[in-house]
């Protein structure tokens, strides 16, 4: 019965006997397992393998050991001293900075406050004056009605004297004065004022104080679920952008192009049904054949490496930047120096792969994806056994988010596997627990020209792209969609005629998709 996987006991350094036959001396190197074995280890453990003598791989050992040697000497460690003497102009500019934004701060925040001074000051010397002005307008009118009083009261008196004398003329001329028009005086209108407190001026400050925009480490907006915040649940807005020192690198901004650049179209040599862009602006493909194949920006081949087993699906790693493959055979290797080295085999069948920000490696086979480290140790699994029923089916493409590190993979949910039938993505979180299943549903208000969307959703690419956003390859309806990372859709990116096979996002967020067997189309949807 073979040892489990994760269980294999491991040579320690320098140990010269075989781990699994006691006193046996190691003097063969197994070129398949890429391991030291014994003599006896030929009947058993590499039995039918490829072997040599150890020591026919010294001298080329050796080579690879100075080699390292004088790259290390030569190149880096020559910029790793460079990179730390630089540390210091770093720490100096971080400080000086900040130290001027601290300054423009507060500069800001007196000047408003002397404005605001300077406003109420002005303010209440209007009150004043209007004040004035009405004590004025009311003491003339005091004294208007003063006098107005003290005529009335007289000219009563005169009328009385008069009945009381009854003297006719005097009657008479008192009766003409008393029919005469006398008037109130007129009441004068005052100025008014009035102050109504702003109870809600937090926004108005942030306008007079001025724009800040802080950003993450050049990290766009991110919620905690790894979408990008979205304007009414449609588009994407930009995150804000900050002005930096000339010469270096601006805050990323990242919003969605009002329509998709083409920005490169070529027909591929090769067959694509997998890729992997590459940090350097090239791309790895294969094509279901034991072939992988490096290509440039505008298609040309630049590396083949061959294998002696088909490929099933290739997965760059983010951190070393080297290609993993898993094979037909349930092997899982690494590209080294143009070289496929074995790195651990599993049980099931692996359908696809994906190597992760932490350095494991998800698998997805029959049924269920298991997380391993780069030596083959299981870590964490969706099997039955573990959940009680199988999270996934058929799982055909794994992608992980670069922001959350939630995981996203296409179910092909195959009946033949015990699935239903129909094909979905399904995310989970970075522990294998469901957050959502997007089964390719398109709101009823997105309108394009182009958008066929009657044939049943069929995923067979998926990728997260720098924002967390997450971009799927519909086959069945020769288009690419781009969801949030909470499941919302945002939009169909482009469409063709073929249909679309694979789709790989590189550093700046350029979209590799592939369209039939070798169309390659490189896309331009949003500004970065």
């Amino acid at each position: 019965m073979a040892t489990p996987i994760g269980q294999i006991p491991l040579r320690k350094k320098g140990q010269i006997t075989c781990i699994e036959h006691k006193g046996r001396q190691l003097e063969l190197y197994c070129e398949k397992c890429d391991t030291l074995a014994c003599l006896q280890c030929l009947s058993s453990t590499h039995k039918g393998h490829d072997v040599c003598e150890l020591s026919n791989i010294t001298p080329k050992r050796k080579q690879d050991i100075q080699n390292f040697i004088d790259t290390s000497e030569q190149n880096d460690l020559v910029q790793l001293r460079e990179y730390i003497t630089s540390t210091d102009t770093l720490l100096k500019d971080n400080t000086s900075i900040f130290e001027n934004l601290s300054h423009k701060l507060k500069m800001q925040t007196e000047k408003l406050k002397k404005d605001l001074d300077l406003l109420t000051a002005q303010t209440l010397s209007v009150y004043h004056k209007m004040e004035e002005d009405n004590v004025k307008l009311i003491q003339t009118y005091k004294h208007d009605l003063d006098m107005y009083d003290k005529q009335l009261k007289q000219r009563v008196q005169e009328c009385k004297t008069a009945l009381q004398r009854s003297i006719n003329i005097e009657i008479y001329d008192v009766g003409c004065e008393i029919c005469s028009e006398t008037n109130l005086p007129v009441k004068p209108v005052l100025g008014t004022a009035s102050f109504t407190p702003n109870k809600t001026p937090q926004h108005h400050l942030e306008l007079a104080l001025g724009k800040i925009a802080i950003s993450s480490q050049g990290q766009a907006s991110i919620d905690q679920d790894g979408s990008v915040r979205t304007s009414g649940g449609q588009e994407p807005s930009s995150t804000s952008q900050q002005s930096e020192p000339k010469g270096k690198k601006a805050v990323t901004m990242y919003t969605l192009l009002p329509q998709t650049k083409v920005l490169e179209e070529w027909r591929s040599p090769v067959g694509i049904t997998s890729i992997c862009p590459t940090t350097d602006g090239q791309v790895w493909t294969s094509f279901d054949s034991n072939t992988l194949t490096l290509l440039d920006r505008k298609g040309t081949v630049i590396q083949e490496v061959k294998h002696k087993d088909y490929i099933e699906n290739i997965s760059l790693s983010p951190t070393t930047h080297t290609l993993w493959v898993c094979d037909t055979e349930n092997n899982i290797m690494e590209l080294v120096s143009g070289r496929l080295i074995h790195r651990f085999s599993t049980k099931e069948y692996p359908m696809c792969i994906c190597v992760t920000a932490c350095n494991h490696v998800i698998v997805g086979m029959t049924d269920n994806i298991s997380k391993f480290t780069t030596k083959g140790q299981m870590v964490l699994t969706t099997s039955a056994a573990r959940t009680g029923k199988p999270l996934v089916c058929s799982p055909y493409r794994i992608s992980e988010c670069p922001v959350t590190h939630n995981v996203a993979v296409v179910d092909r949910n195959d009946q033949a596997y015990g699935g239903d039938g129909i094909e979905h993505v399904i995310v989970m979180d970075s522990d294998f627990k469901e957050l959502f299943v997007y089964r390719g549903d398109i709101p009823s208000t997105y309108k394009q020209s182009s958008q066929k969307g009657a044939a049943p959703f069929i995923p067979c690419g998926v990728v997260y792209d720098s924002v967390g956003n997450i971009i799927i390859a519909d086959c069945n309806n020769n288009r690419v969609l781009l969801i949030s990372g909470r499941g919302e859709f945002l939009r169909i990116i482009p469409t063709d005629t073929d249909y679309t096979l694979a789709v790989g996002v590189d550093r700046e967020d350029v979209l590799w998709a592939g369209f039939g067997w070798d169309n390659v189309k490189l896309l331009q949807y949003s500004s970065v």
